[in-house]
């Protein structure tokens, strides 16, 4: 395959934050939840730059060209072009800004700066520096500094500029914005109308009071932003642990080399060069200018001010028809199979079976993997108590999961205090699957109960990302899961799997298979079709067997939120290929795999994407589905998120967004709306057969 027949991973993902930004442009979308998608783009952006932009960046400054990567594109060519791609989406992001603060003014909502404060706020917002905001701030004065202090990864600093009345001598200053302060002031109001004021312009209100002890004619004050390299460099000191190393590593992350400088365009050209002299940032870094304000992220947190009319409506989690939070878990999994779909239904059935699990005299043991957790994790409450109990509880927790290694390593500490086994992962792979596995001793014999899903174990993530988990008693299922904690301790063994796939040894080859099996099908004059269900799709070779299914006339059906490199609808490479992507009021997690198998379809859930990382690099779980409720059920959930014709996009190789447009004759159909519509009306079938 040559450069043509892949769309450039970065530039894919570039695409995706797109459609983020679509939303927040987006006037059926509500006001203030418009204001939410700007920050998750700034947000997405950020994670970006410390990540993706910074591994192209370390291989342009190594001298490798990296073609064979990027599709044909050198690695320092890519990074022009992100540069220039994410210089057009921040000035689209400014401008959306705009329009959805004018809109907030017809809804008398008014975020105002230090130029139109009233005298009333003024008294307020002089309150409100001296007692909270000036105890805050950290302000530096940088001209006589020996070393120019380090500035933290993705904060707003206001880059100061004093000019001194007797000799015109300048000055310059750091103001560091306090992120332990809610960004939005929320001014009092007597009237019906509301305002809003940045902490950032509060500070440049009090720029007199900061530098009161200088004698200057003038002070100004500009945002600036870095974001740093965040790759962890581990240290190979054997005698260090592992929680030693990473912690150390994240430390360091602080000091990570520049690899994005966002600042205010009105800056003083100055000041600019006199900061960027200072950092050492040189002209291969990614060097952007911008409106007055940055960390745009922090508008996912924008005060509802009351105004939930300009919110989504928020539906509450629904049941699952025949499990019960008040009863037992355990029995119902002893006797079927049950799906739980977040946030359409509730997770408090995973923390429920916890819970029960830590009581339950008959329950021996407990092993879980944990990827990403919640700020006062129920799950590691659980877990603990279990161990108070005498459980012997195993988990699995992965120090590395990337800007979350801090907050793993606080519960870390915390489980190894109370008694609980902690495995650490295995050298060189990530451990991404999420599975649970527990041992009960029923009348001679142990009996296994257990989940897999698709998502982490984070009841706040839960509320907001769309994943599914299987709760099963099915003893094969689950003794291969076992086996995965076992290969946790013993790596160097290869374990056969009976019913789960597992990356890195087996997931590869048998997507392999089952892609050749339609295939033959196809061939042979029988139906043959693939439906994936992801949130990203970048491996190559993946890329290619589809390719292959396509031109055999194997109908695939691709639902990809994020990357997707494949490039769907070509005459003779991929004709048989569609591919949407989703992005509205949830964030589409669940990965789903069905292929047709001659009419008998066999259908997946898993914690892997098909790209590299996930296939060779880490520690993923694929579960076949037998229920033959459960798989009608993860069929018809797929078909409708492709009914979907309000938040669908296609995937296409000239990276446009282009809305799937309705039909004359379709009526909406909003797939997030309708899914939930589908299991409301399950429970109420429910109640109507009780």
């Amino acid at each position: 395959m040559n450069k043509y027949e892949y769309i450039e991973r970065e530039k894919s993902w570039l695409n995706f934050n797109a459609r983020v930004l679509q939303e927040s442009a987006d006037d059926t979308v509500p006001l203030l939840e418009r204001l939410r998608f700007l920050g998750i783009f700034s947000n997405n952006l950020d994670e970006f730059f410390r990540v993706r932009f910074a591994a192209v960046r370390r291989l342009s400054l190594s001298g490798i060209s990296g073609k064979n990567l990027f599709g044909g594109i050198s690695a320092h060519q890519l990074l022009k072009e992100i540069t220039q791609i994410v210089i057009e989406q921040q000035a689209e992001s400014l401008r959306i800004l705009k329009i959805i603060e004018t809109k907030l003014e017809t809804e008398n909502i008014y975020i105002i700066d230090e130029n139109n404060i009233s005298a009333e706020q003024e008294a307020y917002l002089k309150d409100f520096f001296i007692q909270k905001l000036s105890p805050e701030l950290i302000t530096i004065i940088l001209n006589d500094l020996a070393e120019f202090p380090i500035l933290k990864d993705s904060v707003g600093y206001l880059a100061v500029k004093l000019v001194m009345k007797d000799n015109n001598e300048v000055h310059y200053a750091m103001i560091e914005i306090p992120n332990t302060i809610n960004r939005f002031v929320v001014l009092p109001s007597n009237n019906e109308k509301q305002y809003v004021i940045l902490i950032d312009d509060v500070i440049r209100h009090n720029l007199g009071s900061i530098f009161n002890i200088f004698d200057y004619d003038s002070v100004s004050a500009h945002m600036i932003k870095i974001t740093r390299d965040a790759q962890l460099e581990m240290d190979s000191d054997l005698s260090k642990s592992m929680l030693e190393k990473i912690a150390a590593s994240v430390k360091d992350r602080r000091i990570g080399e520049p690899v994005r400088f966002i600042y205010d365009e009105l800056i003083e050209e100055d000041t600019l060069q006199f900061i960027l002299g200072k950092m050492h940032i040189i002209s291969s870094d990614s060097i952007i200018p911008g409106g007055k304000y940055h960390n745009r992220r922090d508008y996912m947190k924008f005060p509802n001010l009351g105004r939930y009319d300009l919110l989504y409506t928020t539906n509450q989690p629904l049941p699952v028809p025949g499990l019960n939070l008040e009863g037992s878990i355990l029995k119902k999994i002893s006797k079927k199979d049950y799906l739980i779909h977040a946030p359409f239904q509730s997770f408090s059935y995973l923390t429920k079976f916890l819970r029960e699990s830590a009581l339950d005299p008959s329950v021996i043991s407990i092993k879980i993997t944990l990827y990403r957790l919640a700020k006062n994790s129920q799950i590691i409450s659980s877990l603990i108590n279990a161990a108070k109990n005498g459980k012997k509880v195993t988990v699995q927790i992965e120090l590395q999961a990337r800007f979350d290694e801090a907050s793993n390593i606080s519960y870390a500490e915390q489980m190894q205090t109370e008694g609980i086994n902690l495995i650490f992962g295995i050298k060189g792979l990530k451990v991404h699957s999420k599975i649970c596995v527990i041992e009960r001793q029923e009348e001679d014999s142990i009996k296994r109960y257990g989940f897999i899903s698709t998502g982490n174990f984070n009841e706040q993530t839960a509320k907001i990302y769309t994943d599914v988990t299987l709760l099963t008693s099915h003893q094969q299922i689950l003794k291969d899961a076992s086996k995965v904690f076992e290969f946790f301790d013993i790596n160097y063994r290869l374990y056969r799997y009976k019913h789960l796939i597992v990356s890195p040894h087996y997931t590869r080859s048998r997507f392999n298979r089952m892609i050749d099996r339609e295939i033959t099908n196809a061939l042979n004059g029988k139906v043959a079709y693939i439906k994936l269900k992801m949130n990203s799709l970048s491996d190559f070779e993946m890329i290619d067997k589809l390719y292959d299914a396509s031109n055999a006339g194997v109908k695939i059906q691709l639902e990809v939120r994020g990357i997707c490199s494949l490039i769907p609808g070509l005459s003779g490479m991929s004709e048989n290929i569609e591919a949407i992507s989703i992005v509205d009021n949830y964030l589409e997690h669940s990965r789903i795999y069905i292929f047709g198998n001659e009419g008998d379809p066999e259908v997946y859930i898993s914690s892997a994407d098909f790209m590299t990382r996930n296939l060779d690099g880490r520690v993923e779980v694929t579960c076949p589905i037998y229920d033959e409720k459960i798989k009608k059920e993860l069929i018809e959930i797929f078909d409708i998120g492709w009914k979907g014709n309000v938040k669908a996009r296609y995937h296409s190789q000239k990276l446009d967004n282009k809305y799937r447009v309705r039909k004359g004759y379709e009526p909406i159909f909003r797939a997030q709306f309708e899914t939930y519509n589908y299991y409301l009306n399950k429970v109420e079938l429910n109640h109507e057969n009780v």
